[in-house]
């Protein structure tokens, strides 16, 4: 930061010193050469062409240095086949003429014709009255005291504008170490933190940078939250497998002649409590990808032609909002509709429809069958795990737990109700809408 406002301030500086520095030379020049057209003009209107033919000033100039030898004052008026008639100052030299002259016009440049001395020079060519030469006059100054000028404006301008850009380059770093020396106490608190000092940052800081912290601290929540759902799940898990394994050991150790078939039944339920437990930290891990997004048909289109080849006596319709988008990921929105659709097309009586709209924020899905229905005692309990209501079809009675599970970790919810129009049930799937 502090290098880019150098580079900046210097090239702000440089440009507006040299725009500055053309400006204020052109000034005074033209202020010089201002002095010197008086002049000139004055000379015109001083001349007169004598008897002989020959041009001549009525009036003589005021200024002394005109009648001084080389004293860096000139006049000069040439033409025709008379000799030019100069100033006393010019001594034995004589200014030269310009060839390309502009009648109209007075034509100004500089000259080094004089070794020792540079001359700003201003010529016009003028007809007289009375004459039909063309004269030329010229007025020359020597060239000194404008440089002179100049070199004091630059002597007063560019270190002006070097100090000026050393402040400027001075006042950005320090704006910049003090403006950025809140980010030293946040350094601070996360090594206080990750030394166990404190859980969170609490320090006082500015409001340019309190929204950083605040998400600094929801995430830090967030992955105490995934942490603490982990030892939970891990814990669940341990639990669920205590009993089936407590069943083996006793089993093996009492030589129970119905070992074999103990270890079926016990390995199964072990089975059903890895994949719901399995299912439940896959969603919590990727829960936490910001980026995660489904489209909502997509999934309702492939999971019904997965579940059409499973039950093709069953029909499935669909519709709603095709663009609808949720905050999901592709992969666990299938494992929740697939539960769903599978459980109408199942139980149902050959006729499954699903309704996709959008409810404000969240995206609503309504999956709908033709079945017997479920009671209202029922609709809430079917959700625990285990919990079946026809035994007499296979199944674990994990679908509908996961189902609930899942939803729940992405910020939605589940519930069953009576369907209006195919009479049986109406499972009613909210999620948080992309």
């Amino acid at each position: 930061m502090i290098a880019i406002a150098t580079l900046w301030i210097s090239l702000l500086l440089l440009g507006g010193g040299l725009a500055l520095d053309r400006v204020l030379t052109n000034a005074i020049t033209n202020n010089f050469d201002s002095g010197l057209e008086y002049v000139l003009m004055a000379m015109i209107r001083s001349s007169e062409i004598g008897p002989d033919g020959e041009v001549r000033l009525v009036e003589p100039l005021g200024d002394q240095r005109f009648l001084e030898p080389y004293s860096g004052l000139y006049w000069q008026i040439s033409g025709g086949n008379q000799e030019p008639y100069r100033s006393r100052s010019l001594w034995e030299r004589t200014l030269d003429i310009s060839s390309n002259m502009d009648d109209e016009k007075i034509y100004t440049h500089d000259s080094s014709q004089f070794p020792d001395e540079k001359l700003r020079v201003l010529e016009r060519t003028v007809i007289l009255p009375g004459s039909p030469v063309k004269w030329h006059y010229q007025i020359a100054q020597s060239r000194e005291a404008l440089d002179a000028q100049k070199s004091v404006v630059r002597r007063t301008l560019f270190p002006s504008l070097a100090l000026l850009g050393v402040g400027l380059i001075i006042l950005a770093a320090l704006q910049t170490f003090y403006g950025l020396w809140p980010l030293r106490h946040i350094r601070r608190a996360i090594a206080a933190m990750r030394g166990g000092d404190q859980g969170r940052i609490i320090a006082p800081l500015p409001v340019e940078v309190k929204p950083m912290v605040d998400e600094l601290n929801a995430l830090l929540a967030h992955n105490e939250q995934q942490a603490e759902e982990a030892r939970l799940h891990a814990g669940n898990l341990a639990h669920a497998l205590k009993t089936p394994l407590t069943v083996l050991m006793n089993a093996a150790a009492s030589n129970d002649p119905e070992l074999a078939t103990a270890v079926r039944r016990e390995a199964a339920t072990m089975q059903r409590q890895v994949d719901h437990h399995l299912a439940r930290a896959r969603a919590v891990g990727r829960r936490g990808a910001a980026q995660a997004r489904a489209n909502v048909f997509d999934c309702v289109d492939s999971v019904s032609r997965a579940v059409g080849r499973l039950f093709p006596d069953v029909r499935i319709d669909s519709e709603g909002d095709r663009q609808l988008v949720v905050r999901i990921e592709k992969q666990d929105l299938e494992e929740l509709l697939g539960n769903l659709m599978e459980n109408a097309a199942k139980y149902g009586g050959g006729s499954v429809f699903v309704t996709v709209k959008r409810d404000g924020d969240m995206a609503e899905i309504w999956v709908e069958d033709d079945g017997m229905g479920v009671s209202p005692a029922d609709r809430t309990r079917i959700f625990d795990r285990g919990v079946r209501l026809d035994s007499g079809k296979p199944g674990t009675g994990l679908g509908l737990a996961i189902v609930r599970d899942v939803t729940e970790i992405y910020g939605g919810s589940i519930m069953m109700d009576e369907s209006e129009d195919l009479g049986g049930v109406l499972v009613r799937l909210r999620l948080p809408a992309a």
